[in-house]
């Protein structure tokens, strides 16, 4: 009888490596029919990058798909339309990429632009030399994010996402404060590294954008471009008609009793450097003015980036923080001592959105900004739905 089980389980265990190998056949015939794939790793901007390559190499009569994770995961196909990425029981897994590819190959695009789904230094390896294979790979920059995963230091991180880089291709980047490590991790891949500059981006060529944009994302998909061939004034033009993520940095002016809410979406931001950033941006633009007032929501799973935005917080200029989600104490703690403003917790996973709303409401007089920081899951999307969901008469964007 045991003889036989393992007769059994030899035969299954064969049968499982044939369809292994005939999958990675069928997968590696798939990559052999798209002459240029891209990866996009990094930190910050990824699904952003994804979307202004794709959109400027449409400009320059490409044949492109695209697939980003972000915020909401989407198939972009070569007319610029796009859908959502199916996922069973809504789970994301790398192993998603290969369907990604095979669907891609379908289409018989000139150039795959993908955006990197791992996070632990060893699937992203995996990315590269095994699901995309990348001919030319994008390491956007190195922020303080994913540091239980890539760190504990911002130079462990920089040698983790290097490892996405493509052998022997090229490697574009916005990165300048860990540059030395990113030129040894290329030259170690014999891959040439090109590091772009955000301020050859003229403010006029932003201004160009209908939605809020960076430089530093404008600079590394018109690199791309121009490494395939593609002029400036074409890749502009394909960047400005290609849609933004559905995670992209917003202003909304929320009219109350007591005034108006400019309400800051700067969820997306996640690390520290990326939210001040993109405030400042905000700032300088004129869609935010004084006075401020910071939400953060916390989650149970984000410990150490509640304590983060903490931290951030007397550089916001806050003058009223709100803390939502829990446990609220992890971003509490983390305030600085010296900071004077008044903290108001709402904190808890059940408070309802409404709830929330009204108490944020009743601290407003006048205009006021209001910048929503740490992660949109749980209370933030709650929250953001709640908003969106008021009436008509009371929302606008800026």
């Amino acid at each position: 009888m045991i003889y036989y089980l393992y007769g059994i389980f030899t035969v299954v265990l064969g049968a499982l490596f044939v369809a292994g190998v005939a999958e990675r056949r069928r997968h590696e015939r798939n990559l052999a029919q798209i002459p240029v794939r891209i990866l996009v790793n990094g930190i910050r901007g990824k699904s952003s990058i994804t979307r202004l390559t794709a959109g400027a190499l449409r400009g320059g009569n490409l044949r492109v798909v695209a697939k980003t994770t972000g915020s909401a995961a989407r198939f972009i196909h070569p007319d610029g339309s796009e859908e959502p990425v199916y996922r069973k029981f809504g789970l994301a897994n790398v192993v998603e990429q290969i369907g990604i590819v095979r669907r891609a190959a379908a289409a018989s695009p000139d150039v795959l632009v993908m955006e990197c789904m791992a996070v632990q230094p060893a699937l992203q390896e995996i990315s590269q030399k095994m699901l995309i294979r990348s001919t030319i790979g994008v390491l956007c920059n190195v922020r303080e994010d994913h540091l239980e995963e890539m760190g504990p230091t911002l130079d462990d991180v920089a040698r983790s996402l290097s490892r996405a880089m493509p052998a022997r291709g090229v490697c574009m980047s916005a990165e300048h404060d860990r540059r030395r490590i990113l030129e040894r991790e290329a030259a170690r891949r014999d891959c040439e590294l090109v590091i772009v500059e955000p301020r050859s981006i003229t403010d006029e060529e932003m201004s160009g954008f209908s939605h809020i944009a960076f430089k530093e994302n404008v600079a590394i998909a018109l690199a791309v471009a121009v490494k395939l061939g593609i002029g400036r004034s074409e890749a502009l033009r394909g960047m400005y008609d290609a849609a933004p993520d559905p995670g992209a940095l917003t202003v909304e002016e929320v009219r109350t009793e007591g005034g108006t809410v400019r309400l800051a979406n700067v969820f997306a931001a996640n690390d520290p450097q990326s939210t001040l950033m993109n405030v400042r941006q905000l700032v300088v633009a004129g869609l935010l003015k004084p006075p401020f007032m910071t939400l953060i929501n916390c989650r149970p799973d984000r410990i150490e980036r509640n304590g983060q935005m903490g931290r951030i917080v007397p550089e916001l200029d806050t003058e009223t923080l709100i803390l939502i989600g829990h446990p609220t104490k992890s971003a509490r703690e983390a305030i600085p001592a010296d900071w004077t403003g008044r903290v108001v917790d709402l904190g808890g996973p059940r408070r309802e959105p409404a709830e929330i709303w009204r108490s944020i409401a009743g601290h407003v007089i006048g205009t006021t900004s209001l910048v929503a920081v740490g992660n949109i899951h749980g209370q933030g999307e709650r929250l953001l739905a709640y908003v969106e969901s008021l009436p008509s008469e009371q929302r606008g964007a800026r």
